[in-house]
């Protein structure tokens, strides 16, 4: 009886070390926003000041290239979660020729190296003579996270209820009817998930953005072209403000979601 409570124990302590320990690069970069320092690096701590937040968008070029994150993971998102979504409800729901193939593509998209990806897409638009913008790192992105958001609305599918369907069309109500008010209310912490997870993937991707962006320019390139002369407290100040609204976010998914159930 001993044995096993200090068995927990020291699950507990172990389990602690390991949160503190993926937590503690988080918390270096929120410290190190309020670090006033006095030199171009930024990586030793010299004192206390908000400067950093209220001089956020002093560096234009910063700027710009958060903002073209912001906007191509958004785009990105919208896009893979439409299509993922209704790939996901005819994986999970219906029967069809090919279908075996096109589950071994979603998982084998997913297990597909970053480096591997980027070189693909970099020797597709080439060959195709497709100049490369914002809307090819758009595409890019599409392709990359679209697995995810299928397997996550996969794995609803397969949990809802078939009958429930069935009485909305044995009370009248037409296909789409049926769609929306009984089936994508069903499945929306599944697509919530995956557009979550698509968004977070696209805003901090660099290896396959660098193969494909040409000269736009985006948070994550911005922030390895500054290493070398050094990283401004600003690029703290946005990872921070980033990861705070991903915190929010999943907090009030996650709320939403007990309230429903």
């Amino acid at each position: 009886m001993r044995g096993t409570r200090l068995g927990d124990r020291l699950l507990h302590i172990y389990t602690w070390i390991i949160i503190l320990w993926l937590s503690s690069p988080i918390a270096v970069m929120i410290l190190f926003g309020f670090n006033d320092k006095k030199s171009k690096s930024n990586t030793s701590w010299q004192g206390f000041t908000l400067r950093w937040y209220a001089e956020l968008f002093d560096i234009s070029d910063l700027t710009v290239a958060l903002r073209n994150s912001l906007v191509i993971a958004a785009v990105s998102t919208i896009i893979t979660v439409v299509i993922g979504t209704m790939l996901g409800l005819a994986i999970g729901r219906h029967r069809f020729r090919g279908k075996g193939v096109t589950n071994f593509l979603v998982f084998a998209a997913i297990s597909t190296p970053e480096l591997v990806m980027g070189a693909s897409l970099l020797s597709l638009f080439v060959s195709g003579n497709v100049p490369r913008d914002a809307n090819t790192i758009i595409v890019s992105h599409v392709l990359f996270s679209l697995s995810f958001v299928v397997v996550t609305v996969r794995a609803r599918i397969v949990t809802l209820d078939p009958s429930l369907e069935e009485a909305a069309r044995d009370l009248g109500a037409t296909a789409w009817g049926t769609f929306r008010q009984v089936t994508l209310p069903s499945i929306m912490p599944g697509v919530m998930a995956g557009a979550m997870l698509s968004f977070a993937l696209s805003i901090d991707d660099y290896v396959v953005t660098s193969f494909v962006n040409g000269s736009t320019v985006t948070f994550p390139l911005w922030i390895v072209g500054a290493v070398k002369t050094g990283i401004p407290p600003q690029v703290n100040v946005m990872g921070t403000l980033i990861f705070g609204i991903g915190v929010l976010i999943a907090i009030g998914n996650a709320v939403a979601a007990r309230r429903r159930t």
